[in-house]
């Protein structure tokens, strides 16, 4: 009789996988406390040390436990399979689903599409993470998320991505910027003036293109990951930047107010989709979420791209 569940085995993996109980906790969503126990049942439930404990260094799993990890992982993969073939026979959507988001966009995106697909779709357990473009690529290939929403920056060979929506770019900046009362600007125009340059993997590399393509240099002064933070700076005075989605709310989060205006020229659009490993299409939930996000973009339901998507068809 087996005295371990499946819960247990997750808890695990996610523990081998990061090297620490703290950060398998937030990765889960469970207390320290309860996945400590749970590796502390399994290594008495197996008669073997899982981890090796080194003060300061977390935990590095032992021999014996990478070998339980990779069984542990084909179990789970097995579990998920009969949750999934379940759901075929049923016609029931259901089971997990891990979805990452491009950190640029998910606040706009994201809560939104998770609120409708979980209201269609209430047996499916929904994870949401919030990525950089490179840590997308990584954890599709380790199927550590199922499929994710991004652009299509240097999207892999080996991964499957579908459009959703073409977003150009626009110039943010704040109330008081020289360029302030133009309805257009080239950039030609804003490569002189101090710029907030939101400093991503790749998507530095986009922005960036379109200068080395007006043969000018950006003048960059401020650099950030967070989309939240850039804001402010642009409307606090600290540059203009360069984005693809525009908030609902033309304020920056401190309430100071922002321009966002169109960039004229030979600038490519980003273009935003759903990237997957060309297995998930033989998966029930994620098919279900991939149609569903085409649902929604075409019924103009994602809100955060509402106003771009309306001023692109005026």
């Amino acid at each position: 009789m087996l005295r371990f569940t499946l819960r247990q085995l997750e808890y695990f993996v996610a523990v081998g996988e990061s090297g620490s109980i703290a950060v398998a906790s937030e990765k889960v969503n469970v207390s320290s406390p309860s996945i400590s126990a749970a590796i502390s049942q399994l290594e008495e439930e197996f008669g073997l040390p899982l981890f090796a404990r080194q003060h300061a260094k977390g935990l590095s799993l032992t021999l014996a436990g990478r070998q339980m990890m990779e069984k542990a992982k084909r179990v789970l993969s097995e579990a998920e399979s009969m949750i999934d073939l379940a759901g075929e026979i049923s016609g029931k959507i259901q089971g997990p689903l891990s979805v990452g988001c491009m950190l640029t966009f998910a606040q706009v995106v994201l809560p939104s599409l998770r609120l409708s697909f979980e209201r269609r779709f209430p047996e499916v357990r929904f994870r949401q993470y919030e990525l950089d473009q490179a840590a997308i690529f990584t954890n599709l290939r380790r199927a550590e998320i199922d499929l994710a929403l991004t652009y299509d920056l240097d999207v892999p060979s080996d991964l499957n991505f579908q459009v959703l929506a073409s977003l150009p770019p626009y110039a943010m900046y704040g109330e008081n910027h020289p360029l302030g009362e133009q309805t257009a600007v080239s950039i030609e125009q804003l490569a002189p003036y101090p710029m907030a340059l939101l400093d991503l993997p790749l998507s530095t590399d986009y922005f960036q293109s379109f200068f080395v393509q007006a043969g000018v240099k950006p003048l960059v002064t401020e650099r950030t990951r967070d989309m939240a933070v850039l804001r402010s700076l642009v409307a606090n005075g600290y540059g203009y930047s360069i984005a693809n989605v525009r908030p609902l709310n033309d304020r920056s989060p401190d309430g100071k107010p922002l321009r966002f205006v169109p960039i004229i020229g030979d600038v490519r659009p980003m273009k935003m989709g759903i990237l997957t490993t060309p297995e998930a299409e033989n998966v029930n939930v994620i098919r279900a979420f991939v149609e569903h996000c085409k649902t929604e973009c075409i019924s103009d339901a994602i809100t955060g791209l509402r106003k771009k998507l309306h001023e692109k068809n005026a």
